[in-house]
């Protein structure tokens, strides 16, 4: 009896895996394409074959499915902000006096180099300003008033 399908199987579970840690949908189309071919193979195809249905199901999936499960996916949960994007929009207390050359704020707990975002703008030390952006390491700050809120 030919178990080349386990091989197969296994090959999805592995990916499955995969799919788990990183959370993009990717690995779970190729899993899909993996299933096709262990189909493929308990209907007696040829490993050519096979290779043939396991790829063509996978780009279907990709361009076809993917981008619809992705859609719904982010319609359905909100996104939540991590690293770098979450400290915009947060209050950043002054260290060192902060201009468009340079400066230090405190954010988050850590002190972090910063530049004023406005032109001529000069932020003395202890001033509350607000982070417009993150560029590199930097924090781009702007007066708290001049912040858009959101």
């Amino acid at each position: 009896m030919n178990a080349g399908w386990l091989w197969w199987v296994g090959g999805a579970l592995l990916l499955g895996i995969a799919e788990m840690i990183s959370l993009d949908l990717i690995f779970l189309m190729l899993a899909g394409g993996a299933i096709a071919g262990a189909v493929a193979n308990a209907l007696g195809a040829s490993v050519p074959v096979q290779i043939v249905v396991a790829a063509g199901t996978a780009v279907v999936l990709l361009f076809a499915l993917r981008p619809w499960l992705l859609r719904h996916l982010r319609a359905r949960t909100t996104l939540v902000e991590t690293n770098a994007a979450a400290l915009v929009g947060r209050t950043a207390v002054v260290v060192t006096p902060t201009t468009e050359a340079g400066g230090r704020v405190k954010l988050a707990g850590e002190v972090w180099s910063a530049r004023a975002g406005q032109e001529g703008a000069v932020f003395p030390a202890g001033a509350e300003v607000r982070v417009s952006r993150i560029e590199g390491a930097t924090a781009v700050v702007v007066a708290q008033q001049d912040a858009p809120h959101g």
